[in-house]
Parts: C-alpha cells; sequence; structure tokens
C-alpha cells in the first residue's frame, strides 16, 4: 500500500507542478478559445491542462517501475505499456483538438485507433463472468471490439461532464478511488497479480486528479480541454478493462458451499462487470440524454448544447459549486455502493446506507439556494460566504463604497475602453505570470489618500 500511495504523491506533485508552467504555455500559444453560447465561464480561459496530466502519468509510471514491488507489474504483465502507448495517441489528439478545433468525427477514429493500440499490446477482455451462465470466453474478435466500445463510451462520458469547473476530473477521482479500493481488494485479499496493474492504473489516475483539481476548482484558472478529458477516461476504461477481463474469477476459490452461499460469495464475480458501469454512471447518462436530445432534434449527436446534466442544476438555481458537489454525491454514492456491495452483499446496512444517502441527495437538489452558515466560533475557519452577515454588512458596505470611489473613471472612458484580449494581464483574474486576486483589499480600500 506504501508505494501505491508514493506513486500517488509522485504523480498529484508533478501534475500540480506542471500546471502552472503549462497555463503559461497556453496563453502564449493561443490555446484559449472565445466564449460560447454554451459556456458557464464568462471570460477567456486556457486549455491544454491535459499536457500537465499526461506528465503525471508517464511520473507516476517511471516511479512505480522502480520501486521494489511495484517493478513486477511491469516484468509480469505487458499493461502499463499498453496503457502509456494508447494515452500518448489520445493525448496528442486531444492537443491538437485543444489548438485547432479538429473535426468530431476524427476524434472519434482517434480514439478508436488508441483503444486497438492497446488491445494489440494486450490490454483487452479475454473472458466474461456471466451471472446465471459461467465464464464466457471470447474470441480475439469479440474481445477487441468489446474493448474498443468501452474505451470509445468511457473517454465521450467523461468529456461530456467537463462542463463545470472542477467537475469531470473530480468525478473520476471518485471513481477511481472505488475502483482502486475494489481491485487493491481482489489483489491482496485473494493474492491475484493479474489485478495490480488495475490497482497501478487508479492510483496513478487519482494523483493525476488530484494534482489539477486546485487549478481547475471554481473560478478555473485553466482548463484540461479535450487533451484532458480523453486520457483520464481512458486510463480509467483501462483499469475496467484489466480487472473486468484479465482476471480470472477461478482463482478466488469462491464455488464452494451450499448453492446459496455460492451465489452471496460470486458476488466479487459478477462485480466487476457492474462496477465500471456504476463508476460511470452519471457521465454515462448524461451521454444517453444528450444523444437522444440531439437526434431528436435532428441534430447531429456531436453537436454541443446547454442541455447537459450540470446545466439543468444551474438552471434550477444551484449555484456553480452547489452543482459540482451535487455531481460529486450522486458518483460517489454509485461507486461506493456498489463497492460495499461488493465487499458484503448480504448485510442490510448497505441497503438501508445507500437509501438514506439517496433521500439526503434528494433533499438537497430541492433546495437549491440554502446557504449553510457556520457558527460564529468558526467563522474565522470559513470562507467569508460561509459567514453569518450581521457583523460584517456595514464594514464590507464601507469598503465596497470607498472601492467604488477610487476606482471610478469618466463616463467616456468607459465608452472607449478596450475589451480585454486573451493571454493579456486581467484574463480570469490573474495575469500570465502572476497571481489572481479574488477579492478587495480592504485596507486599501479603507485607505486615503
Amino acid at each position: 500500500m506504501r508505494e501505491y500511495l508514493l506513486t500517488l504523491c509522485v504523480t498529484a506533485a508533478v501534475t500540480y507542478l506542471l500546471t502552472g508552467p503549462v497555463r503559461k504555455f497556453a496563453i502564449v500559444a493561443g490555446a484559449m478559445p472565445e466564449i460560447r453560447a454554451r459556456d458557464v465561464h464568462r471570460e477567456p480561459t486556457p486549455r491544454l491542462g491535459g499536457i500537465a496530466m499526461f506528465f503525471g502519468l508517464c511520473a507516476g509510471l517511471l516511479v512505480a517501475d522502480h520501486l521494489k514491488n511495484l517493478n513486477a507489474v511491469f516484468s509480469n504483465s505487458n499493461e502499463p505499456r499498453a496503457l502509456l502507448s494508447g494515452a500518448a495517441l489520445i493525448w496528442l489528439i486531444g492537443v491538437l483538438d485543444d489548438k485547432f478545433e479538429i473535426d468530431a468525427l476524427i476524434k472519434l477514429g482517434g480514439q478508436m485507433i488508441a483503444a486497438g493500440v492497446m488491445v494489440m499490446q494486450g490490454l483487452t477482455i479475454l473472458w466474461l463472468p456471466i451471472p446465471g451462465v459461467g465464464l464466457v470466453a471470447l474470441t480475439q474478435w469479440q474481445g477487441t471490439l468489446l474493448t474498443v466500445a468501452l474505451v470509445v463510451i468511457t473517454i465521450n462520458a467523461v468529456n461530456f461532464v467537463d462542463g463545470l469547473d472542477g467537475l469531470a476530473a473530480g468525478m473520476v477521482c471518485i471513481a477511481s478511488a472505488a475502483s482502486f479500493l475494489y481491485a487493491y481488494r481482489i489483489w491482496y485479499s485473494y493474492g491475484i497479480e493479474a489485478a495490480a496493474p488495475a490497482t497501478l492504473f487508479a492510483a496513478i489516475l487519482m494523483g493525476m486528479c488530484l494534482g489539477f483539481l486546485p487549478h481547475n476548482m471554481h473560478p478555473a484558472r485553466i482548463f484540461m480541454g479535450d487533451s484532458g478529458s480523453m486520457l483520464i477516461g481512458l486510463v480509467l476504461a483501462a483499469g475496467a478493462i484489466s480487472i473486468t477481463g484479465q482476471v480470472d474469477p477461478d482463482a478466488m476459490n469462491l464455488f464452494s458451499g451450499s448453492e446459496r452461499n455460492t451465489v452471496h460469495q460470486m458476488v466479487p464475480v459478477y462485480i466487476p462487470l457492474l462496477l465500471p458501469l456504476t463508476i460511470i454512471a452519471i457521465p454515462a447518462a448524461d451521454l444517453v440524454l444528450a444523444i437522444v436530445r440531439r437526434t431528436w432534434r435532428g441534430q447531429s449527436p456531436f453537436a454541443a448544447d446547454r442541455g447537459h446534466l450540470h446545466h439543468r442544476l444551474l438552471e434550477v438555481g444551484h449555484s456553480h459549486s452547489r452543482a459540482v458537489l451535487i455531481m460529486y454525491f450522486w458518483c460517489a454514492l454509485i461507486a461506493f455502493g456498489a463497492l460495499a456491495y461488493s465487499v458484503n452483499s448480504g448485510a442490510m446496512w448497505s441497503v438501508l446506507g445507500v437509501a438514506m444517502l439517496s433521500a439526503v441527495g434528494l433533499v438537497l437538489l430541492l433546495l437549491p439556494r440554502f446557504t449553510p452558515r457556520a457558527p460564529r466560533w468558526a467563522e474565522h475557519l470559513v470562507p467569508p460566504r460561509y459567514r453569518r452577515r450581521r457583523a460584517y454588512a456595514a464594514e464590507d458596505a464601507v469598503s465596497v463604497t470607498h472601492a467604488t470611489a477610487e476606482n471610478e473613471e469618466p463616463e467616456e472612458a468607459r465608452e472607449h475602453r478596450a475589451p480585454v484580449a486573451a493571454g493579456v494581464s486581467g484574463v480570469n483574474g490573474a495575469t500570465a505570470i502572476g497571481p489572481r486576486s479574488r477579492f478587495l483589499d480592504r485596507r486599501k480600500a479603507g485607505s486615503s489618500r
């Protein structure tokens, strides 16, 4: 476990440290598209965050290759090399799309080619445990088609959900955490070495998302773009393929005892079929609804619009941050609910827990304008928007008045003011090389010159 945690921390650190320079590079390179009608943000924001995430992936694989225990994953399996090959290809396509806006069909073809590259190097589904039938071996063509379909669906599901600051990275991080716990349990409890690559992929994916999230939370300083969303979607799919089609259920020695006990003990065998679906249930549902909605209107399934689930949450009245947290909640509920069921399918507490949390989620959906307030003794520990406003109302009014008076300018100057261009000081609340300032400096605003 310590080596997995070390790999996760190195991946997160490399991704975090490289995101700042990548942001400057994206501004200089002009990878800052104009604001579109479907966009939620209101200021030009650089893309290409996937560059930092890809180098984080490379750093994680490099560190794992030099660790004593994880080195066996590279010597006994070709899956890490297959993942790196497919990730490099899909990342390159994403970088080109972030800069030049390539056609959707070209991206789809690139996704299929990247999946085919992984299949050629051994990362493919070999068999499927089907309830009521047993273990079904797949032919080469069946395994290839199923692998390519799973990779393409996962990539596009993650890409479709990447519409709010921090949404895609956070949801994939939650999904990879559930996948890591499941794969680590199979590897550690049952001693199945074939589950080690999926465990490593999940740890690296968590590091990539955690390292990028501080730069991507609302208001985002940089977007991951297609270079990032397609990359983390492919890594997520690779882990699901490895744990589903590479681990032999017969090695778990579950088929013993009475028929009823055997049915309960075989739950870990069937969960690999369900876990990859549950961890992307929200993005997959959004993907299906988007395709149905667009085709019903006579549009292309790849035509962008503002009908995604996160857009609906904003229309209901939720704030940007609360909409993201609600999506986090439902993703975690589905992923960890399936994980708890795989540990003990006969426990009633898991069913009751999921039901109670679902009720909490429904209540949160019905309270879009509710803002929690921290108690007075904890007000200095939370952001200003969660503090009680009685003691601060007068001070805020005076500060805003002074700030407005100091920054006031003639009407003619406002009419002839040039618009802010991408890549200059002030874009998205920050300069290309300096930190952003989100709040007024009260000491400066309140002082007189």
